[in-house]
């Protein structure tokens, strides 16, 4: 018999809203609901980009027509756990799990209205690089600093 997905293989347990450092908001639109009548799994990837994205706006380090270096993503992943549908409240759960000398790794959770489950939860990996040249390069330390807030050390997610 398997077990049920989680998204913390490790523990084989569920996260909280507790786990994760910084929230944001969500609109879900109708257009956003596919034929199957919940959220397309597609626009659960834009629902992390946007908090994410928004996040370092707010924190106003993210202007990628001003400074010499920008974040690319290179990699992504999400779990379903249950179905988001129009017109759910959805919180984006938002924390750092590794930052390298030129690359973040985001956690991100999907939390439904006031539930405290996710309804999915995944990752994804930003590379800085040379806005000119399109070649690694360091986080810049006014982005490295807001990063450093929402850390998660590996103790604190057990």
């Amino acid at each position: 018999m398997s077990t049920p997905a989680t998204n913390t293989p490790a523990t084989n347990t569920l996260e909280s809203r507790a786990d994760y450092r910084h929230f944001q908001p969500i609109t879900t639109r109708w257009a956003d609901n596919d034929a199957y009548g919940h959220v397309n799994n597609v626009v659960y990837y834009s629902y992390f980009d946007t908090a994410v994205n928004q996040h370092m706006i707010e924190k106003g380090v993210l202007a990628p027509d001003k400074g010499s270096a920008i974040a690319l993503v290179v990699e992504t992943q999400c779990r379903y756990f249950a179905p988001i549908t129009f017109p759910d409240r959805v919180t984006v759960g938002v924390r750092v799990a590794h930052m390298g000398r030129s690359s973040v790794r985001y956690e991100l959770a999907l939390f439904r209205n006031d539930e405290d489950a996710p309804a999915a939860a995944g990752h994804y990996v930003h590379v800085y690089v040379d806005n000119t040249t399109r070649r690694p390069t360091p986080i810049p330390e006014d982005v490295a600093a807001v990063l450093r807030t929402m850390v998660v050390a590996p103790a604190e997610k057990a």
